[in-house]
């Protein structure tokens, strides 16, 4: 039985939250879930170069918005009252995935994963980092 989870949501898509609901509900028999969502610190296409800093949203309303999307997101599970937590942070996903899971000593965690494609190629995938890297088993959902 685990004892902690991590699930990173990705609160832009719907469609890999949908997929990773049955294994959340049941993994977590008993477990404290920990959900996630990152707010990159810089968007894709300003590491790109187009965009300036000047475009770049507040981040106060960026954290507040994303932790009220993630708060719906979470309702669509059935995790007893008590035994979930969300966290919304700033910063590469990959290593703030890390790094909670860390912080909450996570025994597994559950990540979606979109289907590969040119970009995963091009980009790295996020998913593909986190088992890379976790100090716990990673269960990835596609």
């Amino acid at each position: 039985m685990y004892r902690s989870i991590l699930v990173p949501i990705d609160i832009s898509e719907a469609s890999l939250t949908r997929q990773i609901i049955p294994q959340v509900e049941a993994h977590a028999k008993t477990a404290k879930v920990h959900f996630l969502a990152v707010i990159p610190s810089v968007p894709f296409y300003a590491s790109l170069g187009l965009a300036y800093s000047s475009e770049f949203p507040d981040r106060s309303g960026l954290q507040s918005k994303a932790a009220v999307k993630l708060e719906e997101i979470v309702k669509q599970f059935n995790i007893p009252e008590g035994r979930s937590q969300s966290h919304v942070v700033y910063g590469p996903p990959k290593d703030q995935i890390l790094k909670l899971a860390d912080a909450v000593e996570a025994d597994l965690i559950i990540i979606a994963s979109h289907q590969p494609g040119f970009s995963t190629y091009l980009l790295g995938s996020t998913a593909a980092a986190v088992v890379r890297h976790a100090n716990c088993p990673v269960l990835v959902v596609r």
